[in-house]
């Protein structure tokens, strides 16, 4: 390989951090679903969804890892100390909520999953990775627990493998991925705000800012997360761009691939509705082969694993800073009980909603809705705050980040309202 491939190489393996992990958080099982209910259900035509929404998603979390660069704090924290804690409460009250029912969906899309692949009982698997999880983020260190969040992403790449498996009309794809499709159906708009909200969605605003900080905390710029204000350099700004353009790109790739593998496979033979996310695994074996299927499965296991540690801490970190509560990955258990304990309360309860009966599908299909009706509130906080002098000094937005970014939150409030209304 060239010296300069080679060096190019090197760093972006180095700016790779927060950026890249929340970007690649982005694609859950409750992600994985959503779009593979989407490719199923509409085929081609919300192809242009994820292509439309790269743009956005980089502005919005940019300006995320900013505020949680420049300030020290996270985005929580910021709200409380400048707009006050009434409305925040609200927001953290719904963000705790969607999160808890998007971490107990994920575990049993994991859990189905597994079982699927290795057979056992379904809540042995459950327990399982529930309790791992919690032994990971609780007692790892967290530059060894950021490098494991790393690796775990390249459990992605199962979907990169599966989509030139059963994908036989490349064209009709890249047409349909710069050629929207409207329709004023209340089934079609509904599932555009479950794209937009599993895909730009409030869980990764906070974690972005937080992991940013934690990052600091990391290198001695911070002695704490929370307290005083960080010494940055432009350099560091850049190597945050990069790392969450990258993260950002990955994430909506994949979501491309995914949709794509639904409408192609499911969609094509009339299967519009899914169950689990082990049926959507199960259904690709007869119409893509049975190692499509395992590659599917495993795909949801590895994806899991890495979002349901950043679903249960970006609750935790908003919890924390709205109550004024000491925080951080980087402190031990003992240090952060009411941290920690958000982790574990939330990681417990969400396991135990599968105990509910409640479909694990329509649960993590209505949470993506959910998010793609609370994001828009919290979008505005994130620019207000981006825009403010006071807060971010010359680090405040540009035109460009304020033209993408109001004009994707008054997009998503739109439609937001749309589905609401009825």
């Amino acid at each position: 390989m060239p010296k300069v491939r080679r060096s190019r190489w090197k760093k972006i393996l180095r700016v790779a951090g927060p950026g890249f992990i929340t970007g690649a958080s982005d694609d859950d099982p409750s992600g994985i679903l959503t779009y593979t209910q989407t490719g199923a259900a509409f085929g081609l035509t919300q192809l242009w969804t994820v292509v439309l929404a790269l743009p956005f998603m980089i502005v919005m979390q940019e300006m995320c890892g900013r505020i949680g660069m420049v300030t020290g704090k996270g985005i929580a924290d910021v709200i409380r100390r400048h707009y006050g804690r009434g409305m925040l409460l609200w927001a953290v009250a719904l963000l705790f909520t969607a999160n808890t029912v998007n971490i107990g969906s994920d575990l049993g899309a994991m859990a189905s999953s597994a079982q699927l692949i290795f057979g056992l009982p379904f809540w042995g698997w459950l327990t399982l990775m529930a309790v791992a999880t919690l032994l990971l983020e609780i007692f790892i260190p967290y530059p060894t627990y950021a490098r494991y969040l790393k690796w775990l992403t390249l459990s992605l790449f199962a979907y990169l493998i599966v989509v030139f498996m059963v994908v036989d009309d490349w064209g009709a794809a890249l047409r349909a991925a710069v050629t929207p499709t409207f329709s004023w159906d209340r089934a079609f708009l509904m599932n555009i705000v479950a794209v937009f909200g599993t895909t730009i969605s409030p869980y990764l605003f906070f974690w972005q800012a937080d992991e940013e900080v934690e990052e600091e905390v990391e290198h001695h710029k911070l002695k704490a997360m929370g307290v005083g204000k960080p010494s940055i350099h432009p350099r560091d700004i850049r190597d945050m761009r990069l790392d969450t353009g990258i993260g950002m790109g990955f994430s909506n790739m994949i979501s491309f691939f995914i949709i794509l593998t639904g409408a192609s496979t499911l969609g094509r033979a009339g299967i519009t509705t899914i169950g689990t996310a082990a049926d959507a695994a199960a259904a690709l074996a007869p119409l893509g082969g049975t190692f499509a299927e395992i590659l599917f499965a495993a795909g949801i296991i590895g994806t899991g694993l890495l979002a349901v540690p950043v679903l249960a801490g970006s609750a935790s970190y908003a919890v924390a800073e709205s109550l004024h509560w000491k925080e951080g990955l980087s402190k031990a258990w003992w240090q952060a009980k009411g941290f920690y304990g958000v982790i574990v309360a939330s990681t417990i309860i969400g396991m135990l909603l599968n105990a509910a009966g409640i479909a694990p599908f329509r649960m993590l299909y209505y949470t993506a809705v959910l998010n793609g009706i609370v994001s828009p509130f919290l979008m505005m906080f994130v620019l207000l705050i981006a825009n403010s002098g006071k807060i971010m000094g010359a680090y405040r937005n540009g035109w460009t980040s304020n033209a993408l970014g109001w004009l994707i939150t008054a997009f998503m409030g739109g439609c937001a309202v749309m589905v609401v209304m009825g």
